[in-house]
């Protein structure tokens, strides 16, 4: 596994595991799709403890507003989780379909779309979120350009990288 990890960059073949571009791209995304929306949060007077409970909410609708810390905790959770479901479908994709890990850099972005598209339209209206999703042309903007460079990108380089 070590050599995995810190060998040269190939693309994914059936040989190659699928648990180092999975932990590695979803752990990324998740990392730095976090932090941007932990800045957008902090700018607009935000914290980020009501962030991870706006997350929360998803599964605890507006009681996650009063949970504290514990739901601030499922909340993150729940965003890692996504964020690794996220590189898995990525990563499973491109073992069938080799151009999408040797084209990253156009596959990326346009996965990291979709992964925003499919939060909006599918995951936040079926959730017990009590919020709308992005209404704006600001926050479709916003939320598609920190979807290509902060989850896109990523799952695509670990999916090429291992």
């Amino acid at each position: 596994m070590t050599g995995v990890l810190l060998g040269k960059s190939r693309p994914l073949n059936a040989q190659t595991p699928l648990l180092a571009p999975i932990l590695a791209g979803g752990l990324l995304a998740g990392v730095l799709d976090l932090a941007a929306a932990f800045a957008l949060a902090v700018s607009r007077g935000g914290t980020p403890e009501r962030l991870l409970q706006a997350i929360a909410s998803g599964f605890l609708g507006r009681a996650a507003y009063s949970g504290g810390m514990p739901a601030a905790l499922l909340g993150l959770a729940s965003h890692f989780t996504i964020a690794l479901g996220a590189a898995a479908v990525f990563v499973l994709a491109s073992r069938q379909l080799r151009w999408m890990s040797s084209q990253w850099l156009l596959v990326g972005p346009l996965y990291g779309m979709v992964v925003w598209t499919v939060m909006q339209f599918i995951v936040l209206p079926l959730s017990a979120f009590p919020g709308g999703g992005a209404h704006t042309m600001k926050g479709v903007l916003t939320g598609l350009t920190v979807h290509i460079f902060c989850v896109g990108l990523p799952i695509a380089w670990a999916a090429r990288r291992w």
